[in-house]
């Protein structure tokens, strides 16, 4: 039995009315309803321990630096494979030919560069994302880079690799992002290596936040080696953001992890925060958080 009985029937009507599309939220991280934009800056947080945690442990430390290397050891073998591609065959992959340049693609927000400073003025402000504020972070280019990550860019450039970053921060807070990429040490090849949201692709159509036509314009002078990122999304399309669905995909493509595509931990937002209440943002917030609560497995 449920230890929600009450909010099981209550939430299972709204969810279904207050459901967004299936495709996960258009945002970098989860849009937040008009309700919880201001807040005691004591209240609970469901980000606090989150953000904490990839702030001050080793072990959120030791993962990422973990990812990075094994990322590394993983590199000549790319190189000297001229089949070797992290693109799937409808993303350019087949197409891939040891006679391109080769490349690795990264996302760049929690997987190159740490926005937790944000989120943590979120937490302390008692506040949630809004594009102002975030726009005005990418703006301070303050963001540090995520353990491990320079190390590997700088190796990997060293080996004639080309770093592309494909991000879902816009096409006009390029030069920011750019920026502070170099500052905190990463190749930057030139400005046509940030596919930001919004960049246009011809002949392909891109849906809110999806980067599959930004892989496609790659696959077209690169040979992608690898890819890493913190979203499922950073790899491939995913049409139909529920629970199942994406344990659907983990299952089909689980031997492409930790070899071509290589991702690391972020539990401040993401797809998997909307799949677990049926990507029902617009609903209150007492109500989220029992959705939440709902999605959990709870011993008995």
């Amino acid at each position: 039995m449920s230890r929600f009985p009450a909010f099981t029937l209550l939430a299972g009507a709204l969810l279904s009315l207050a459901a967004c599309s299936s495709t996960a939220p258009l945002s970098r991280v989860s849009p937040a309803p008009a309700d919880a934009l201001v807040a005691p800056a004591n209240a609970p947080n469901d980000n606090l321990n989150a953000v904490l945690w990839v702030q001050r442990s080793q072990e959120y430390r030791a993962s990422a630096l973990q990812t990075w290397k094994l990322a590394a050891a993983q590199l000549d073998a790319a190189l000297a494979d001229g089949n070797w591609t992290a693109l799937l065959p409808e993303e350019g992959g087949k197409h891939q030919s040891a006679k391109l340049k080769p490349a690795v693609v990264v996302d760049v927000d929690e997987t190159v560069l740490d926005n937790s400073p944000y989120q943590a003025r979120l937490v302390r402000d008692g506040s949630s994302y809004n594009d102002a504020t975030w726009e005005a972070w990418v703006d301070e280019r303050k963001a540090q880079p995520v353990p491990g990550a320079v190390q590997f860019a700088q190796a990997a450039a060293a080996k004639g690799v080309t770093m592309i970053y494909i991000s879902n921060r816009t096409a006009a807070m390029k030069d920011a992002t750019i920026a502070n990429l170099r500052q905190v040490g990463f190749p930057v090849a030139d400005d046509s290596v940030y596919l930001g949201l919004g960049t246009p692709v011809p002949g392909c159509t891109e849906h809110g936040s999806e980067k599959g036509c930004r892989r496609q314009l790659v696959a077209q002078n690169y040979r992608v080696l690898m890819q890493v990122g913190d979203q499922f999304t950073d790899f491939l399309q995913v049409e139909d953001n529920s629970l199942a669905a994406r344990d659907l995909l983990l299952d089909k493509y689980q031997g492409w992890i930790g070899s071509r595509w290589w991702i690391l931990s972020n539990p401040t937002y993401g797809g998997w925060e909307g799949a677990a209440i049926n990507n029902a943002w617009s609903l209150p917030a007492d109500l989220r958080n029992g959705a939440k609560r709902e999605a959990l497995e709870v011993a008995r």
